[in-house]
């Protein structure tokens, strides 16, 4: 399980002093930063050709450098105003920042989709993994020096590392800076092509109209449509307008910032709700893809994908994203300039056309061809592979599949409970016949009744799924009070295993998926939000 409260330690403030930076003047510019390196900076840090020692030597994420400097000013009373920090962390990423390659497979981190299992490479897993995330370090980039200065100033800062490094059996240090760190200036190398070829490439600017669908724990599933105009460089202000699956309408405005010509960082409010928006788009700048989470609970949040308007029709989504066969159910097509027949491929009929606008096409449709993935069609916009028709529900899936939620509380007290939302996803057994091998047919998001059981023997003796929280119906988890509670044996608190069983109701049986949830001790570990 990945280390949550490493990640909450190192990484949580990144996202809320990036969204801070919002409310800035214009970024620093490629003549202001080195300026502003100078100003702030060579007190400590000596000059290096044209750079600062330690910088040069470094490529991160926004989050990364906006971690580094509130490291410089928490431990070594920096003097920066928040004025200058924001300006920094834009100039360095922009400067200094990672390729969308080198961020790609380890964007749950910037995303805070923490619950996890990772896999870490064996050099890595019995070092650096004892204490952090593999994201935590493959989403930065150093010169073999640096990462050897970084093993020393581990040690420096934190001498009692030596009693967890398993220390009695290796010379774990010596290990560390003669392997470990020549590994790393491999594996996550300074000088690397990816960067050099994305420095060299043309900016997109990502204002504009742009369609969005996405899912909100509490909320569910949305669409609309977000658009950004220009506020400065690479600062856009924002209006959201959409609706709920439920037809329940949303509204929003908001600020973003775009960090090394792809790192999209927003922060809104959508009724009343302030949200944080990760995304990452593509080099052509017409997608973008990540997570947009609770302001003041990271952990709690869903997908968000966003599809920029141009002058050619597109189809974006189809909601629900699948139909069975043999039964008849009402779906909506979003996207835009959605005009002519629709069609949602071959052995799907459409019954009746319920109402239509250049945005959404709502209508019934019924299923009777084959399993599998149907394009969907309106006129000339088309949209590959958005809808999946299916006989039957052979398993489910429940997302995450391995969780971490804390107590807190109770009341107003300053511990906050950490919850976590989860999603059902349906699976059908494809041409084999044969639930969980490689042509399983995945299904989408399905509706579910939410529960949860003691996860082995030792859990049902405590009784642990009477203490550690409840459910919701819809799928969120909230965690118990923190105690002592006197109802449990020697007034132990509500911590506990459980397993979180969904269950999927189709004709003929129900489908049971179950996830792995531990209920642990608040997060005593403060963080740094400035």
């Amino acid at each position: 399980m990945e280390n949550e409260t490493n990640i909450g330690s190192k990484v949580a403030a990144g996202l809320l002093a990036l969204a801070a930076a919002f409310g800035a003047p214009a970024p620093a510019g490629a003549a202001e930063g080195p300026a502003l390196l100078a100003a702030n900076c060579l007190s400590c840090h000596s000059a290096q050709g044209s750079g600062i020692s330690r910088v040069e030597g470094q490529r991160k994420s926004p989050e990364g450098w906006q971690m580094t400097i509130t490291r410089m000013q928490e431990q070594h009373g920096a003097r920066i105003s928040p004025e200058d920090k924001r300006r920094l962390i834009k100039y360095l990423a922009d400067t200094r920042g990672l390729a969308p390659t080198e961020t790609a497979g380890w964007r749950y981190l910037l995303e805070h989709d923490n619950n996890r299992v990772e896999a870490i490479d064996e050099r890595y897993r019995d070092l650096c993994a004892r204490c952090h995330s593999g994201a935590r370090f493959a989403l930065q980039r150093r010169s073999e020096d640096e990462w050897k200065l970084l093993m020393h100033t581990h040690i420096g800062l934190n001498p009692t590392l030596e009693f967890h490094s398993l220390a009695r059996d290796r010379q774990w240090f010596q290990l560390a800076v003669n392997e470990v760190a020549p590994a790393l200036a491999r594996d996550f190398a300074l000088d690397a092509r990816a960067w050099k070829t994305w420095q060299a490439a043309p900016r997109v600017v990502l204002g504009g109209s742009w369609r969005i669908t996405g899912y909100l724990p509490g909320k569910g599933a949305f669409e609309g449509r977000m658009r950004a105009t220009a506020a400065g460089a690479d600062r856009f202000e924002l209006a959201i307008e959409g609706r709920y699956a439920d037809g329940a309408p949303l509204s929003g405005r908001g600020v973003a910032t775009v960090y090394t010509g792809y790192e999209w960082r927003g922060s809104v409010d959508i009724d009343g709700i302030a949200l944080r928006q990760v995304m990452a788009a593509d080099a052509r700048g017409e997608r973008m893809q990540g997570r947009q989470h609770l302001a003041d609970s990271r952990r709690m949040g869903g997908e968000l994908s966003a599809l920029r308007e141009g002058a050619a029709p597109m189809v974006m989504a189809v909601m629900p994203a699948q139909l069975r066969r043999g039964e008849t159910a009402e779906l909506t097509v979003v996207g835009s300039g959605l005009s002519g027949a629709v069609s949602l491929g071959k052995g799907v009929r459409v019954l009746e056309v319920v109402s239509r606008s250049a945005d959404r096409v709502m209508l019934r449709a019924r299923a009777e061809g084959r399993d599998g993935l149907a394009d969907v069609v309106v006129g000339t916009a088309r949209g590959k592979g958005l809808l999946a028709v299916y006989d039957r529900v052979a398993r489910v899936e429940v997302e995450p599949a391995n969780a971490i939620a804390r107590v807190g509380g109770p009341g107003d007290a300053q511990m906050e409970k950490v919850g976590v939302a989860y999603r059902a996803v349906g699976w059908a057994a494809g041409r084999d016949g044969k639930p969980g091998t490689a042509d399983d047919l995945r299904l989408g998001y399905l509706r579910a009744q939410w529960s949860i059981e003691p996860a082995d023997e030792e859990a049902d003796k405590a009784r642990d799924q009477d203490f550690v929280g409840r459910i919701g119906a819809d799928g969120v988890f909230v965690p118990g009070d923190a105690g002592p509670n006197p109802a449990r044996p020697k007034s132990l608190g509500n911590t506990g295993r459980v397993n979180v069983v969904a269950v999927v109701d189709q004709a003929g049986g129900r489908v049971e998926g179950r996830g792995k949830l531990d209920v642990a001790v608040p997060d005593f570990v403060h963080r740094a939000l400035d």
